[in-house]
């Protein structure tokens, strides 16, 4: 493996781990699991999901979906809504600001990398966005 490669390598497992402390530290200051904080983050970028969606997305069954949305309805985090078509269906809503103290915990790690990108050359970034686009799928034809 060349110089550049390692570098690389270890530079996303970097960029991996620092996410990871980051969202562990939000959890811990928020005290939610890690599938809880990824039914929040789910719910935050899809808001109105369908259960049987999120339960698909946290790979997760009925039961234990229903069970994750209830302990967060009760902790006021979700809330539930009736379809005004079809009340056999029901949307998932968050109550609480992704953007706001001290939900945005949550997303702190991305919202500050997106931040120091917005810094940057953007030419820099068109390149390695391409390079890791095609290492990726690489990597996942061989998986």
């Amino acid at each position: 493996m060349s110089d550049a490669s390692s570098a690389l390598i270890e530079a996303l497992a970097e960029y991996v781990d620092a996410g990871h402390d980051a969202l562990v530290a939000a959890r811990k200051s928020l005290g939610v699991s890690e599938l809880e904080a990824r039914a929040i983050r789910s719910i935050g970028a899809h808001p109105g999901i369908r259960p049987s969606l999120l339960r698909e997305h946290l790979d997760v069954t009925s039961a234990g979906v229903t069970t994750l949305v209830d302990r967060l309805v009760g902790r006021g985090v979700l809330r539930r809504e009736l379809d005004v078509e079809d009340r056999r269906v029901n949307h998932i809503f968050l109550e609480v600001d992704l953007d706001a103290e001290p939900w945005s915990a949550l997303g702190r790690f991305d919202t500050e990398v997106h931040a120091a990108i917005r810094g940057e050359s953007s030419e820099a970034f068109h390149g390695f966005a391409d390079l890791l686009r095609r290492v990726t799928a690489r990597a996942q034809a061989r998986i």
